[in-house]
């Protein structure tokens, strides 16, 4: 089993996710050049959080054209699990990998901050060893997610929405929406349950002395679904 981790130019949580894999997974992964047009050998791709392009136009609409996301569009395809973390969700978005757009935040603030998110759909590769609350850290400008009302009806009904931000006791409020985002929505899958986007950082919330592990129910999701896939 390998899992590859793209890095853009602009992107700086490429080795954090690598960390989490090679580290504390136990898993064999490696960092892949944006250029690369193959990815075949790979089981699992990760896109990082980070400033691809420096966010020129807009968030991830630069590195879309990147050689690799055409490679990326025929490896989700293929049903093989895609997870975009931060920047790596806006591509997704861009790349029409997910539905939906992203829009600067409500308050028009960066935000670095602690988030609660609630897990609304458990069933999804990502999602089968998290909990019904988790917390992990969010910094971003760009996480006002949106989509038509129409468009959100359908992720309402087909169980695409994963994570929305909530309070410590799991009520999705206004006020513990840091971004604006439609629905307080924090992540969603396509409809095949294979590619995931997130704002929140799962990699910086996969150790104790990170001050949450809820993170790396993730990843360990993800690495239990892949290897029973194999068996």
């Amino acid at each position: 089993m390998k899992w590859g981790v793209i890095r853009f130019p602009g992107s700086n949580c490429d080795l954090d996710c690598l960390y989490v894999c090679q580290d504390l997974l136990r898993v064999k992964a490696e960092l892949v050049d944006y250029r690369q047009t193959d990815l075949a050998n790979y089981d699992c791709i990760i896109l990082p959080g980070g400033f691809s392009y420096g966010d020129y136009v807009r968030a991830g609409a630069m590195a879309k054209l990147s050689p690799s996301l055409d490679a990326l569009r025929e490896f989700a395809e293929k049903g093989r699990p895609v997870l975009g973390i931060c920047n790596g969700f806006q591509i997704l978005l861009e790349a029409g990998l997910l539905p939906g757009a992203m829009l600067p935040n409500e308050h028009l603030e960066f935000r670095c901050e602690w988030v609660y998110l609630k897990c609304e759909n458990k069933s999804t590769p990502f999602t089968e060893k998290c909990t019904d609350l988790l917390k992990m850290p969010i910094a971003h400008a760009v996480g006002n997610y949106f989509i038509p009302p129409d468009g959100l009806k359908a992720l309402e009904e087909n169980g695409q929405i994963v994570f929305r931000y909530c309070d410590m006791q799991g009520n999705i409020t206004k006020e513990a929406n840091p971004n604006g985002s439609v629905g307080n929505i924090a992540g969603i899958v396509n409809r095949r349950g294979n590619v995931l986007g997130m704002m929140p950082h799962p990699e910086r919330a996969s150790e104790q002395c990170l001050a949450s592990t809820d993170g790396r129910r993730i990843f360990n999701s993800l690495l239990e679904s892949l290897q029973y896939a194999k068996v």
